[in-house]
């Protein structure tokens, strides 16, 4: 088919153009109608799925960690009771401002019944903590090693929280008959903590 018989083809009786013309007719149209229906139908619809499809994502990854959390809630119950349980039970091995009193009178009679004799029993300034009151008490003890440990385990056995810091031990200058270590006289240095909680509007 040459040019200038597709110059003179005519618009108005398209049956009569050659078959070659006809389909190659038929597939433009269809080219532009589905660039057309693409572009102004399917493009906006395709980009909104994306959208839907990323919001779902993002949903789905919510929903799978409420979901574990909500699995776990019963625990994290149980573990949050169990917290609080321990929690009061520390409180109440902490003093009350009337009661250091005689817990430094008890850390005193735990020194005489173990047998170590005083030396230098200073109860320090307390220093506040986010929620509790920090009591040092600096203390300088001698006896021998079996006295210590029994000290010590007196301190342990209070009904209040006391701790034993800073712990240093120096031997006497003589030993005793036998020349026995673990009989020789020894000078304990250390600090004695207790705490208390803060009342309200300290």
């Amino acid at each position: 088919m040459t040019l200038d018989e597709l110059r003179n083809l005519d618009f108005n009786n398209v049956s009569a153009w050659p078959v070659l013309i006809q389909v190659i007719a038929i597939f433009l149209v269809c080219a532009m109608l589905g660039g057309g229906g693409y572009w102004f139908v399917i493009k906006g619809q395709a980009e909104s799925l994306r959208t839907v499809q990323a919001k779902e994502d993002d949903l789905r990854i919510r929903f799978e960690a409420k979901q574990r959390k909500a699995a776990g809630l019963e625990l994290y119950k149980a573990q949050l009771a169990e917290m609080e349980e321990r929690f009061g039970f520390m409180l109440r091995q902490l003093p009350g401002r009337k009661e250091v009193a005689s817990l430094l009178q008890d850390v005193s009679q735990l020194r005489v019944s173990s047998g170590l004799e005083e030396q230098l029993f200073q109860p320090e300034k307390e220093a506040k903590r986010d929620f509790y009151a920090e009591l040092p008490i600096k203390i300088t003890l001698q006896g021998d090693f079996h006295q210590y440990g029994e000290f010590a385990q007196g301190v342990a056995a209070l009904p209040r929280i006391v701790t034993l810091h800073d712990i240093s031990l120096q031997r006497m200058g003589a030993r005793r008959r036998g020349g026995d270590a673990a009989n020789s006289q020894l000078v304990m240095k250390a600090k004695a903590k207790t705490y208390r909680y803060l009342e309200e509007g300290e």
